[in-house]
């Protein structure tokens, strides 16, 4: 018997005759045919009564920060429209008590999350415009009373008084490649997601920030092509599995003394988060041990620098940073934690000492969202409705009285007025693009719709669109979540080739109940051309508990392949599948694994396409890797025993393996050194390298001749 079993799948109505229906097109999925409307910048004023949304008119190169009343969603005012002396802007943020805006401008990006930029301040009530420096600068932060604002520039910190327009430079020492201040590194933004490492304190006296010491981390080069007669190299410090990382320090910048303090932290080999508490004088702090699996939530007392612990975390595999940190209006706090299995809310005083856990049950919690005191409710997102959707509850902070405010099946998201009356839920489903609905926080009743993507919907009833159908297949020893793409004229009678679509990273998630990408686009255009395309979450991804997230540690690229070869041997036991056209692709961490499956699973796959992909996580940096296989030198065999480039003779099939020339991510050597191993195996293979492409592989026709690229080798080998 098949241990497989479907649980539902989704049907898009349509009044097209089938064989009238367009078919998807490659040049479609990138010019915006298919683009999606969303609700941009979406901020609550503290009244809770209002919102205010970034509108932009792309024909006109105009933008404005526009106000709405959340009971009659009608637009109350626009607070400030580029022209005149105000350029067109991409993005704001309020002061805390919202007296000033700042407007981002000229942006420019440097990595994936930090950028460049020309910022301005306006004065709401002023109708004053101040740019805060001609020079292009970093996380510019408004105090919160909106008097000063603090930036970053060439690794050094800075303040503008707004009244005066006195600039004032906190540190001096900052200099590329050995010193920065309030940034991050390369590997901290990257892999601790944040690059703003300085903060106000509540009443704007104080500045905490992180210094990084880049001294001893190891350089990186690649080689920028571009259009000029010769190349250059664009060097920065990159931390590899085993190397040394920057050596980072807290300090304290008093704002009336222009005095620079330091902070004793003991033993913190990271700092992946700083964040005030209400009373001005403390500050929280997060440090980790280099295995990251010992975690300690500090408090720092800025009156005189003396640091008392709050909470400490430890896991046998390693503890996940999160931004869950919320402290209440007694500097009690709530945080969320994997220690039972699952990831769950918990409250804890002052003292850091546990009240009690809020939320139980073998689900996670993905999201906080914030906590009403006047009524006791805590709001967050869970998987409690399956691990592929995502809905949106209320419970009391003693755990009781829990409430679903989300009704529809799918991926709900919601942001809530600041007196959590309202909040707006996004929602999306595999056959529903985007919706904005205003509800009622008490009891998640929906008071108005406000924006929806019904003409996206009526444009695609013309397109040859078939529907996923979500299933779960048993594989060892697991009922592992998959969904599958069939042709629209499926005939089970029929056999079909079958290309398999993974990421597979530790705690991610590609089986979910939610709307299209530009993946899912082409694998339509390849179900279109008669290719079966299915996805299986493995173990080690997300959403399903610790253990099953964390059964890969010290072992990246076993039981990940092992789920999938053994995922693809079944599905082509199917009737209407052909066990001998089975293929698969990713990227990233999608592209080590279609590769390492390619090759271990060479009696199962005979083809595979690796976008760039990790061949030895000995490449890969410290944060990341480390984190789920301590150091090359503990951990030597966990590393080399799933490097595909030292088993190279194993290829039988067909392999395209592509990666971008400046990929700051993921090297370009990667390929090199699995291209090399080829090479020297005598292996045939297909190979492309773009140039000065990052990790993302985009810019002009460059998506375009990528996703042509692979369709031709899927459709003349698969």
């Amino acid at each position: 018997m098949k241990k497989w079993t479907f649980l539902f799948a989704f049907v898009f109505v349509t009044t097209t005759v089938l064989g009238q229906a367009k078919k998807v097109e490659l040049e479609e999925i990138w010019n915006g045919t298919f683009r999606t409307q969303r609700m941009d910048v979406l901020r609550s004023m503290k009244s809770g009564k209002q919102y205010t949304v970034l509108n932009t008119n792309r024909n006109l190169g105009s933008s404005s920060i526009d106000k709405y009343d959340y009971k009659t969603l009608e637009k109350i005012e626009t607070i400030v429209s580029s022209g005149g002396d105000i350029p067109r802007f991409t993005s704001y943020e309020f002061s805390d008590d919202e007296s000033r805006v700042i407007l981002a401008t000229e942006v420019e990006p440097i990595f994936r999350r930090s950028r460049l930029g020309v910022y301005y301040v306006y004065d709401i009530n002023g109708k004053g415009i101040t740019k805060i420096a001609e020079q292009k600068i970093q996380e510019p932060e408004l105090s919160p009373d909106g008097t000063k604002v603090a930036y970053a520039f060439e690794n050094n910190l800075y303040t503008l008084d707004l009244a005066t327009k006195k600039v004032t430079q906190l540190t001096n020492d900052g200099n590329y490649g050995t010193i920065i201040n309030g940034i991050t590194d390369w590997v901290y933004e990257e892999e601790f997601g944040f690059v703003q490492a300085f903060e106000w304190n509540s009443n704007g006296t104080k500045i905490a920030f992180i210094r990084f010491d880049e001294t001893d981390v190891p350089q990186f080069s690649m080689d920028v092509y571009g259009k000029n007669l010769y190349p250059f190299q664009h060097e920065f410090k990159y931390p590899k599995a085993g190397e040394a990382n920057a050596k980072v320090s807290l300090h304290l910048y008093d704002v009336s003394t222009q005095q620079t303090a330091s902070v004793d932290l003991g033993e913190s080999y990271y700092i992946p988060r700083i964040k005030w508490m209400n009373d001005p004088n403390y500050l929280s702090v997060q440090t980790m041990n280099r295995h990251q699996d010992h975690l300690k939530l500090h408090e720092v007392n800025a009156k005189d620098n003396t640091v008392s612990l709050l909470v400490e975390e430890k896991d046998d595999a390693y503890v996940d940073i999160h931004d869950n940190l919320t402290f209440l209006s007694d500097d009690s706090f709530i945080w969320t934690s994997e220690k039972d299995g699952y990831n769950h809310l918990y409250l804890h005083g002052q003292d850091g000492k546990l009240m009690n856990q809020i939320t139980k049950g073998p689900w996670e919690v993905t999201k906080y969202y914030g906590y009403d005191q006047n009524k006791d409710r805590i709001y967050y997102q869970s998987v409690e409705n399956g691990s592929i959707n995502r809905d949106i509850y209320s419970v009391s902070s003693g755990g009781k009285n829990k409430k679903r405010l989300s009704s529809k099946t799918g991926n709900n998201a919601a942001a809530f007025s600041a007196d959590y009356s309202y909040f707006i839920n996004t929602f999306s489903s595999a056959t529903t693009p985007p919706e904005y609905t205003l509800h009622n926080a008490s009891n998640g009743k929906l008071v108005k719709s406000i924006q929806n993507n019904e003409a996206l919907l009526t444009k695609l009833k013309a397109y040859e669109i078939v529907p996923k159908e979500f299933s779960t297949i048993a594989v060892n020893g697991n009922d592992l979540n998959m969904w599958m793409l069939k042709p629209a004229n499926f005939d089970a009678s029929k056999k079909y080739p079958l290309l398999l679509f993974q990421y597979s990273g530790p705690g991610s998630q590609q089986v979910a109940n939610r709307w299209m990408g530009g993946n899912d686009y082409w694998h339509q255009l390849l179900t279109s051309e008669g290719y079966i395309v299915a996805c299986v979450d493995g173990r080690g991804t997300g959403l399903k508990g610790r253990d099953f997230k964390k059964i890969t540690q010290k072992e990246l690229g076993k039981f990940e392949v092992e789920d999938q070869i053994e995922a693809a041997r079944k599905l082509s036991e199917l009737a209407y599948i052909d066990e001998d056209r089975t293929g698969i692709w990713g990227w990233s961490y999608g592209g080590f694994m279609s590769t390492n499956c390619l090759l271990k699973g060479n009696d199962v796959f005979e083809t595979a396409i690796a976008v760039a992909p990790v061949t030895s996580w000995r490449f890969y940096d410290t944060i990341y890797t480390e984190r789920y296989m301590q150091t090359p030198q503990e951990n030597a065999s966990g590393y080399d025993d799933n490097s595909p480039f030292n088993y190279p003779e194993l290829l039988k099939g067909n392999y395209l393996l592509v990666h971008g020339s400046g990929d700051d991510n993921v090297h370009v050597q990667n390929s090199m050194r699995m291209i090399e191993a080829l090479i020297q195996a005598n292996k045939k293979f297909e190979w492309a390298i773009y140039p000065d492409r990052n990790h993302g592989i985009y810019g002009g026709n460059t998506r375009l001749h990528l996703y042509n690229k692979m369709t031709n080798f899927i459709k003349t080998k698969l």
